[in-house]
């Protein structure tokens, strides 16, 4: 199922919008014209990576320096060793929709 999380617009370049689906805090960032939707949990210690830099296509976790791929959910460095969710999200008639359940774990 699609969850419509709001306009296209409130997600300029390098901007954050969370949300919650199914239980699971998820992030939607734009890089560039592109849209990734990921899980907004730390694998190392569980906290939020929103507030941590975004550099390219790599987020980097505000509080221990782990890096994971936007793009696949990959873990880049540690201490995180376990990927992140990664959940499919589209634009569409102006609107940033997200797939409700995870597509997949790198």
């Amino acid at each position: 199922m699609w969850v419509d999380l709001g306009p296209a617009t409130a997600v300029a370049d390098g901007a954050w919008l969370l949300a919650e689906l199914e239980g699971l805090p998820v992030a939607v960032v734009r890089v560039g014209a592109v849209l990734y939707a990921f899980e907004d949990r730390c694998t190392h210690d569980g906290g939020s990576l929103a507030g941590g830099e975004l550099e390219g296509t790599e987020v980097v976790c505000p509080r221990h320096g782990a890096r994971f791929s936007v793009c696949s959910g990959a873990v880049l460095a540690p201490p995180a060793y376990e990927p992140l969710l990664i959940f499919a999200v589209r634009e569409e008639a102006g609107r940033i929709l997200v797939q409700s359940s995870p597509s997949s774990r790198a």
